[in-house]
């Protein structure tokens, strides 16, 4: 009986190894990593798009294009999980949030409707500095997404790294701002300063994850400046 009961505990260890390994997967693989992958695409995926959004201000119409998914012939959402859902972004505070496959702009007196991105991303949050286009006219969108399969999983998702992006409000000057394969932590818009800090972390340790051993990098961006210049700084 004291047998049985320890293997059955030996299995119990194991299957819970297992789940740990499954959830906490690394954000990067590196034994194969030079090999960039194409995220598999998933046939139970049905592309859709919001109804557009106007940013008070501007002279553009953003259309959120996510993916609804189509499982055991129940439909139900990719990625906000709610059945029977359509409804792929929220938008509040002049920032679209979401799981999103791109971002679909318009201007308000035509009808030619063209992509942001011109390649596989999930964008999580597009922000449009408010602030910034009262101040001086000039309107930014920042961008926080996954444009690249770290972990060669086979997905694009939330469990790839994080990186920062911005543009002007109808997509041109759409410029990647954090390094590769470094992970964003935050992002802030200093107004006083006119400038764009962000922070990220690098797996300087190669152990595939974002932990206190690695370095943490501190940069800004000076809006006023015509080619957005990446300047890291020393706070500490």
């Amino acid at each position: 009986m004291k047998k049985a009961l320890l293997l059955s505990f030996s299995a119990l260890l194991v299957l819970a190894s297992c789940k740990n390994e499954e959830t906490e997967k690394p954000k990067v693989t590196y034994k194969t990593r030079e090999t960039k992958q194409s995220p598999v695409a998933d046939t139970s995926e049905i592309e859709i798009a919001d109804l557009p959004i106007h940013i008070s201000g501007t002279s553009y119409l953003i259309h959120p294009v996510g993916q609804y998914r189509v499982m055991d012939g129940a439909r139900k959402s990719g990625y906000s999980y709610e059945k029977g859902s359509f409804t792929v972004s929220n938008y509040g505070e002049f920032e679209i949030t979401g799981y999103l496959k791109n971002l679909m702009v318009q201007e308000v007196a035509s009808d030619s409707i063209k992509p942001v991105f011109d390649k596989p991303v999930l964008i999580q949050t597009a922000t449009f500095l408010k602030a910034f286009a009262d101040k001086t006219k000039q309107q930014i969108m920042v961008y926080s997404l996954a444009d690249m399969d770290t972990n060669q999983d086979g997905r694009l998702d939330a469990s790839d790294v994080q990186t920062l992006y911005m543009s002007e409000v109808g997509g041109k000057r759409l410029v990647k701002i954090s390094p590769e394969y470094q992970e964003l932590i935050d992002w802030n818009f200093v107004e006083a300063k006119n400038r764009l800090y962000f922070r990220t972390i690098e797996d300087t340790n190669k152990s595939g994850a974002f932990d206190k051993e690695d370095v943490m990098h501190y940069n800004y961006i000076d809006l006023l400046s015509g080619e957005w210049k990446v300047v890291e700084y020393k706070p500490v």
